[in-house]
């Protein structure tokens, strides 16, 4: 377990992650990071269930409609 501590950042306040949990959660600076509601508290993931579902169907319709878009694009 490591302990943070939050962090006067502007107007806001912030948490600064150290490098080890950076390179776990294979995050760079600007990456977007999800924070959900777990059991035991909160989960901080760069992994989304509902966006990942939400790319998926997007994927399969692409796929499925690659000659509308390419006139589309035209």
């Amino acid at each position: 377990m490591t302990a943070l501590k939050l962090t006067q950042i502007g107007n806001s306040v912030g948490l600064i992650l150290p490098k080890e949990v950076l390179a776990r959660l294979k995050l760079e600076k600007g990456d977007t990071v999800f924070v959900t509601d777990a059991a035991n508290g909160v989960m901080l993931t760069p992994y989304s269930e509902a966006f990942e579902t939400q790319m998926a169907e997007a994927r399969r319709v692409m796929k499925k409609r690659r000659h509308v878009l390419r006139e589309l694009a035209k």
